[in-house]
């Protein structure tokens, strides 16, 4: 049996206007399933995670996909099946964690540091969305043909 394996448009380059906002750290477009889609960082960043390498990004994906599976369940148990969840934030002692659905089977994930405007930067995250949102949607992969 022979395949072939296409690589994935890394759309890392969409994320920039977000890491360009004062405070964030980085941008992460994730796959419904876990797949890192894009990545990006700003500039100039100091701490034990200056720039988000590939494999780092590819792990932070994966931990993206797994909170919002955490958060569709919490939904669904607090109100009914059929829920969506919009957004998740989780608040650290270094910093955010704010997490939107992002197009079809797509999230973007963006950290910041404690002195980021949280508002001004889900705000922003929306509009890059909107804006965006064709380039950030995942469709569902075919199911593999039976052997």
């Amino acid at each position: 049996m022979t395949g072939t394996i296409t690589r994935l448009p890394d759309l890392g380059w969409m994320l920039r206007p977000l890491t360009e906002i004062p405070g964030v750290r980085h941008a992460v477009v994730v796959s419904e399933d876990g797949l890192r889609l894009g990545h990006d960082s700003a500039a100039n960043l100091s701490g034990p995670v200056a720039r988000l390498s590939v494999a780092e990004a590819e792990s932070l994906s994966a931990a993206c996909a797994a909170m919002a599976m955490t958060g569709r369940s919490t939904g669904a148990l607090l109100f009914g099946r059929g829920v969506t969840t919009r957004q998740l934030m989780m608040e650290t002692d270094q910093g955010f964690v704010l997490f939107t659905h992002a197009g079809v089977g797509a999230h973007l994930g963006v950290a910041t540091d404690l002195e980021a405007d949280v508002g001004l930067v889900a705000q922003q995250m929306q509009l890059l969305v909107a804006k965006i949102g064709a380039h950030l949607s995942s469709l569902p992969r075919d199911e593999a043909p039976a052997t």
